[in-house]
């Protein structure tokens, strides 16, 4: 699980899945807890026999006696008494409103002036300005020279958070406008233009307020020029880690930056960075190459193809149906000739610059399925690293190498079932028993954990970076957001994030669903620190609810975790064997 759930409330840590008679035992959520969310779920357990109670009424329970019924929230305060016999837990659970309070009189809504953060745009550009105030009021801003009115919005879209994906609860919310002032400016000329100068007028009387964040607007020929100083710098659609990522840029790419927000740069290309794993090359002219010929050349394991250039740029990566497709930024070709030999991956190679400036080099491949690649730069020379497929036996694993990552571990314990048996437990446990079925088959095992200890998402996807396993899998079971529903919710789900992991996925989803009659939950592209390695194809298995009474007895019975490891190695090897050499 991803950490959805977060630690839960301790309370007394149950070390084993099952007890004779466990009495009355609250997993989620803590005693004080605060939600966005319209409803809340109740997990815990007591012994089977006789009733539980919340708020007085009987509720339904799985066969051992967990639970984990779902209550409506009302803005405030919401106060649950679960009881059973002769003990009761109190829990009080906040629901918090997602509007802005509007004030009331001559002010503007606590930290509700635009922009925040001190923002650089280039000229021409528009830049927009938002406060809260009181709906009667008359909202404008001065910035430079300019007056911009704010007009009052009749209503809000909220879109809901990426997790509502997981809950089938994805649709926006119209939300009233009332207090929502919002316009936009643009500024020709390069200048500072200092703080946003806010007015608010209400009943003849006038304030004014500055924004916190300054205004400045840059010259397009004068513009700096960064360079990624870390291995991979994570680039993005938007200047925060809400915006989505983009292919990383390998370290030594040099890109102009035309704004800035904050801690973040944006690059001409169109991403943007953290300042922070960039630097400044002082008097150094925007970047722009050439690119004339390619070369490929095959090494253990992999082919590498050479572009050669006059300074590392900005790249991308798609990846598609027997297509690999890169962009080259901030280039321009001159190519006449390219050479590539007959190789093990690669059927052709084309190119084509759609625009000026920009270079797309597309590998028609002999495959659709995808083994991992890497990005990097030797000096100003792109080195992309196309790895061949495996030499797959029948029926076998040898040969085969396999990354195991039981999630979370140490103080993390993930999810929680009813009665605080941890996730990490059975994560453990599960990839010990599949570790073992996959060495009987002849492969080779790496574990990112063995015992129960803490290890860093960094340090997990490293191992799989270095190790280059064939396939890689990170095992987890399930929860939810406050939003879900834990009784109706279960089954086996599968997330991936680069293409060539996806067949692996679907295929595996429904080799288990059927193989083992489990309910299937989904199959979810996901932006995950697990999923995001591209050096080989990689996926995170969530293989059940941890929150659902009934499934937590299905994940904890240990004749069931031996049949759910041989079924998963099974399906690694008949999905293998569709590409025996």
């Amino acid at each position: 699980m991803r950490n959805i759930l977060g630690l839960a409330f301790l309370g007394s840590v149950i070390t084993s899945p099952a007890l004779a008679q466990q009495p009355l035992f609250l997993a989620y959520p803590p005693t004080e807890h605060r939600t966005t969310a319209n409803q809340i779920f109740l997990i815990g357990t007591a012994s089977p026999e006789g009733e539980v109670l919340v708020n007085g009424k009987a509720i339904e329970r799985s066969p051992s006696g967990n639970f984990a019924p779902s209550f409506p929230l009302q803005l405030g305060d919401n106060q649950f008494r679960v009881r059973y016999q002769n003990q009761e837990i109190k829990v009080k659970v906040r629901r918090l409103s997602t509007e802005p309070e509007v004030p009331v009189g001559l002010v503007f809504g606590k930290d509700s002036l635009k922009p925040r953060v001190d923002i650089t745009r280039l000229p021409g550009e528009v830049i927009c300005f938002g406060a809260i105030a009181s709906p009667e009021a008359s909202v404008s801003v001065e910035l430079g020279n300019q007056t911009i009115p704010l007009m009052l919005q009749s209503q809000d879209i909220q879109l809901p958070p990426n997790s509502a994906g997981l809950t089938s609860q994805n649709q926006p919310n119209v939300q009233s406008g009332i207090g929502k002032y919002q316009g936009c400016g643009i500024a020709e000329v390069a200048a500072n233009l200092g703080q946003p100068q806010y007015q608010l007028t209400l009943n003849g009387q006038t304030i004014s307020q500055s924004a916190p964040g300054n205004v400045s607007i840059i010259s397009p020929l004068q513009l700096e020029v960064a360079e990624v100083i870390v291995e991979a710098g994570v680039a993005r659609t938007g200047p925060s880690t809400n915006y989505s990522r983009l292919t990383p840029l390998p370290q030594g790419t040099r890109a102009a930056i035309t704004g800035r927000e904050g801690e973040w740069v944006r690059l001409d290309y169109g991403a943007w960075i953290k300042a922070a794993e960039v630097r400044i090359i002082p008097n150094a002219a925007p970047p722009h190459s050439l690119i004339r010929s390619i070369r490929s050349r095959q090494v253990e394991g992999a082919t590498e193809i050479i572009f050669p250039l006059e300074l590392p740029v900005p790249v991308s990566v798609q990846q598609g149906e027997k297509t690999f497709t890169l962009t080259l930024y901030n280039t321009t070709a001159q190519t006449d000739i390219i050479r590539f030999d007959d190789d093990p991956v690669v059927k052709r190679l084309d190119w084509q610059q759609p625009i000026p400036g920009q270079v797309e080099y597309t590998f028609n491949l002999k495959s659709d399925q995808q083994w991992g690649y890497d990005l990097r730069y030797e000096g100003t020379s792109l080195i992309l690293s196309l790895r061949h497929p495996p030499q797959v036996r029948t029926q076998s694993l040898s040969g085969i190498s396999i990354l195991l990552d039981p999630g979370h571990g140490g103080k993390e314990l993930g999810a929680r079932g009813p009665n605080g048996y941890p996730e990490k437990s059975v994560n453990l446990v599960v990839s010990k028993l599949l570790q073992q079925e996959l060495k009987q088959r002849g492969a080779t095992v790496y574990m990112t954990r063995e015992t129960d200890k803490f290890v860093s998402l960094g340090d997990r996807v490293k191992m799989i970076n270095e190790l280059k396993p064939t396939l890689a899998f990170s095992v987890h079971y399930n929860a939810l957001p406050d939003s879900g529903n834990a009784i109706k919710t279960a089954g086996v789900g599968m997330f991936w994030y680069h293409s060539q992991a996806h067949n692996l996925a679907v295929f595996l989803q429904d080799y288990l669903v059927t193989k083992l009659e489990r309910p299937a939950y989904g199959i979810f592209w996901d932006n995950l620190a697990l999923t995001r390695p591209h050096s080989s194809p990689t996926i995170l298995l969530e293989l059940g609810f941890m929150i659902n009474p009934w499934e937590f007895e299905w994940i904890t019975n240990s004749q069931e975790q031996q049949k759910l490891a041989s079924a998963i190695a099974d399906g690694i090897t008949e999905w293998l064997g569709g590409y025996q050499n």
